[in-house]
């Protein structure tokens, strides 16, 4: 499980490197080879690229009264569906269904971004982002992850930040 870094992504990237080069924000992205056996997409990321479960964010979609809705939180908790609801004024949530997930974002499961999904969701960044310098999220498939300011990514997405995850 090799790391590897690069300042940029290379032409040709995921659709989430290429909408970061495209709006100018610097990121840096973590390589590494995925496990298919590995129990936890996020904790493998955790592990494999030496950065902290707590600024390592997993990207989940749940459907909110109908709509689908994407939930970025740490991998070092869950997510708290009824906060998800609640922080975007809904009543009740519920995991997606995965095939329904992976065909609006246009990723598949396990390597979904928030960032560069081929139909813009409504994201919820949980509010424990905010603590630190910089986070790493899916760069949009498995064994790629992007590290980059929670600020950037709140604005890239048009976020909004609440507390959702349990430790």
């Amino acid at each position: 499980m090799a790391k590897k870094s690069k300042k940029q992504q290379q032409p040709g990237g995921t659709p989430a490197t290429v909408a970061l080069t495209a709006a100018g924000v610097p990121y840096t992205v973590h390589a590494y080879e995925h496990d298919p056996s590995h129990p936890s997409y996020g904790e493998e990321a955790a592990e494999a690229t030496g950065v902290s479960p707590d600024r390592v964010f997993k990207t989940l979609v749940a459907d909110v009264d109908g709509e689908l809705t994407v939930a970025v939180v740490p991998v070092a908790g869950s997510l708290d569906l009824k906060a998800l609801a609640a922080a975007v004024g809904g009543k009740r949530a519920a995991m997606a269904d995965p095939a329904a997930a992976e065909r609006t974002t246009g990723y598949v499961r396990g390597g979904i971004s928030p960032l560069g999904q081929r139909k813009k969701l409504r994201t919820v960044l949980d509010s424990s982002a905010s603590t630190h310098t910089t986070i790493c999220v899916s760069a949009g498939r498995r064994g790629l992850e992007v590290e980059l300011s929670p600020n950037d990514l709140t604005k890239l997405t048009e976020a909004v930040s609440a507390p959702i995850a349990r430790p």
